[in-house]
């Protein structure tokens, strides 16, 4: 019976709260996405018992509904209807999700998302800070004498001294600002004009100017600007980016278009460099060092490295650990040392090691070919992986990396070391770190303390067994299985296994333009060993193709994936290709899904190389591809 698009509609409207719980309401391919005033207001289980829903799940602030192929559009235009809402894009969505999120995440997300893009810049300058001044501390061969020492001396300053005009410009950007008026902004901040601030110390009398005269309010003359730059500030340079972005904003609404050319601009850079320069530089500078003093006293404080070196992990949890950044920065543009890094490297190698303890020590191949690779990235301080994917969820290794990540961090703090970049852990960290050998022992104790505790207080827990399986594995212990059953497969909700075995490659490298783009969505590519397609995970069958070459798939966590076998292989009008399910089928990781020809496909001329695309991945921050080279079905080649 088909499905009534008005009464599903009018059921997930009333079941998440009605109009007024409703932020913003849109659609996809298969979901219908919508931003709730108040979650509390809902039963999940209640949506997923409504006709016509498949499944649901909250991602990123957003609640999404899985429909199907084909049917999502025309529930959502019941929904708009019913809800007298009017459509938006995923991008409206996908804004009013982050608006809802509390202010503290929003700001940290601010953060990160100014201080990541300018990585690159600080870690070519710290790695070559380090080696120019490794190389200038050996007497023997006066290299600190040497016109090469000038020369890559000043090319490894210049993130640093004009670290305000690149936070400047990231900030604009994230701001929703000009960031040719942000870089104007950050550059006026270091301006050669003004004294620079490292050599303030120098001056006798720092100069001013009293913009407003001798006007007083008791010791204070208003208006009064002193002439030294924010060399070595990032949050003042910060403030006032976010200050002249909302201003750049108002008038572009409020000024007439013909002149808003002219008056915008000159009105923004006015009004913004005032406050600055009076307001917001003097009291945030001085904030600023308050709080850079207290983070290097703490980092340096044995209890106090304990307690980071320890909570370090849970705001990577929690999201949280890009506002170190700031900190990290800070510390580099004022001291020159980051001594922030040991305590997070501590952190991070300390999950290497609790991660790869569970590696070693699980029996279940499944558990061992996450938990391995998971461990080698946390390593290399990339640590999302070996959180999610193992230590947290089993709890006690999560435990167990804390402890070592604490220990790790009070050898640090004890030993004052520091390094020359941010955004740089684990064995990476080798190349920043002011001294290789104390640095080495830092990480033995923390990943080596980590590992020791997982491997003798984490026991693999036996799994029970459904009626089902024990049915399976009765049947096979009489060498039969029952017939037409799909024997159980461990996966994860977080997994995307190949669907068909050979040689697993980078989407980007698919011989098709349009796959390789990305414009369908990430994945890998599999040039196929055998000519057969199995599900990829637990899920509903989106949509097929009439000429049966392509499939769609939804599964856990709201994925969309598409498998597409061969390139250009639409032309072959499905001869060589058969289909095992249909739209609306719910599957089983393992179940044969496709059937087809490889040499049928090379005789027609055509690459056998089959897409796997997941087609939403730009909704999971976390996306990776866990695997490349040789694979059999069903191993985990990409991670969300």
């Amino acid at each position: 019976m088909a499905l009534d698009y008005a009464k599903c509609a009018k059921e997930i409207f009333e079941g998440v709260g009605g109009r007024e719980n409703l932020v913003s309401a849109a659609h996809c391919a298969t979901r219908l996405r919508l931003v709730t005033v108040d979650n509390s207001k809902f039963d999940m289980k209640n949506l997923e018992n409504i006709e016509g829903v498949k499944g649901v799940f909250s991602n990123n602030g957003q609640l999404q509904l899985i429909i199907g192929t084909g049917t999502v559009n025309k529930v959502y235009e019941e929904f708009l209807a019913v809800s007298g809402m009017t459509a938006a894009t995923k991008e409206d969505v996908k804004a009013a999700a982050a608006a809802q999120q509390p202010l503290i995440k929003r700001m940290v997300k601010a953060l990160g998302d100014v201080f990541v893009p300018i990585l690159p810049a600080i870690v070519a300058s710290g790695l070559l800070m380090g080696v120019v001044e490794a190389l200038g501390k050996i007497e023997s061969l006066h290299f600190s004498e040497t016109a090469w020492y000038g020369f890559l001396d000043m090319i490894s300053n210049t993130a640093f001294a004009f670290l305000p005009a690149i936070v400047a410009i990231s900030a604009a950007r994230v701001f929703g600002g000009n960031i040719f008026l942000g870089a104007v902004m950050g550059l006026m901040m270091v301006h050669p004009g003004l004294i620079n601030a490292w050599n303030v110390g120098s001056v006798d009398v720092v100069p001013t100017w009293n913009l407003f005269g001798d006007w007083q309010i008791g010791d204070y003359v208003v208006g009064s600007v002193n002439q030294v730059g924010y060399q070595g500030h990032v949050i003042p340079v910060i403030i006032a980016i976010w200050l002249m972005c909302q201003i750049e904003k108002w008038l572009h609404k409020h000024v007439p278009e013909m002149i808003d050319l002219f008056v915008t601009p000159i009105t923004t850079v006015f009004v913004t460099a005032l406050a600055t320069f009076v307001v917001i530089g003097p009291v945030f500078s001085l904030a600023e060092n308050y709080v850079l003093k207290f983070a290097a006293w703490i980092v340096q404080n044995p209890f106090g490295a304990l307690l980071l070196g320890a909570i370090y992990p849970l705001t990577v949890v929690m999201g949280l650990h890009h506002m170190y950044n700031t900190i990290e920065a800070g510390m580099l543009s004022s001291v020159g040392l980051n001594t922030w890094m040991p305590i997070a490297s501590s952190a991070n190698f300390a999950q290497f090691g609790a991660c790869l303890a569970v590696g070693i020590k699980t029996k279940k191949g499944k558990t061992r070919s996450v938990a391995v690779p998971s461990s080698m990235s946390a390593a290399l301080g990339i640590t999302e992986p070996a959180i999610f994917g193992i230590n947290f969820r089993f709890m006690k290794p999560f435990i167990c990396a804390m402890i070592g990540g604490a220990c790790g961090a009070i050898f640090g703090a004890v030993t004052k070391i520091g390094a020359t970049a941010y955004g740089v852990t684990g064995i990476p960290g080798f190349l920043t770190i002011n001294n290789l050998a104390v640095y080495a022992i830092m990480l033995a104790i923390s990943g080596g303390v980590a590992f020791i505790l997982t491997f003798f207080i984490w026991k693999e827990e036996a799994e029970e067994l459904t009626p089902e399986q024990a049915a399976a594995l009765a049947g096979e212990a009489e060498g039969a299985s029952p017939a037409g059953e799909i024997p159980a497969i461990e996966t994860r909700d977080n997994l995307i296994y190949a669907p068909l075995k050979g040689n697993v490659i980078p989407y980007d490298q698919i011989p098709d333009p349009t796959f390789a783009s990305g414009v369908l969505g990430k994945g890998v590519g599999i040039e196929p060993d055998v000519g057969e397609v199995v599900a990829p995970f637990d899920g509903t069958v989106s949509s097929v193709t009439d000429t049966k070459h392509a499939i769609g798939i939804s599964g856990p966590q709201g994925m969309e994936l598409l498998i597409h076998v061969g390139v250009d292989t639409v032309n072959m009008n499905g001869d060589g290709f058969e289909m095992y399910v249909g739209e609306g089928d719910a599957v089983k990781a393992g179940q044969k899904l496709i059937t087809f020809d490889i040499e049928k496909i090379k005789a027609a001329g055509y690459s056998p190389t089959t897409a796997v695309l997941l087609t939403n991945s730009d909704d999971y921050e976390g996306f990776r591809i866990a695997k490349e080279g040789n694979s059999d079905t069903l191993e985990p080649v990409v991670e969300i």
